[in-house]
């Protein structure tokens, strides 16, 4: 199944354990973000394991990525993820009608 919306790729990428501890470390590095031998050792997790997570949340638009030098950094994209959370909040507590309340 594919999923088409970039509202749900991005909540499908962030519905995994490492993705979202990935995800969340890159939030607190802030703007300049951190390399990627730097999240593997903050996490623990295999280079080769750390590269699928990250490129699955590159692909759904949270994380970008740069090249400096030879090394690659990975940052929150903060646009994106504010919008995400709009997203989730834009109907916040504005009521819902139900069929009971429609009697």
């Amino acid at each position: 199944m594919s999923i088409s919306s970039p509202n749900a790729r991005a909540l499908a990428a962030l519905g995994h354990d490492a993705r979202l501890s990935i995800f969340r470390l890159l939030v607190k590095a802030g703007k300049d973000g951190l390399r990627v031998g730097e999240i593997a050792g903050h996490l623990k997790i295999a280079p080769s394991t750390l590269a699928h997570h990250l490129s699955t949340l590159v692909d759904a638009g949270l994380v970008l990525q740069e090249k400096r030098g030879r090394e690659v950094f990975s940052m929150t994209d903060y646009d994106r993820m504010h919008g995400l959370l709009g997203f989730l909040a834009e109907e916040c507590c504005v009521g819902l009608k139900t069929e009971e309340m429609a009697k």
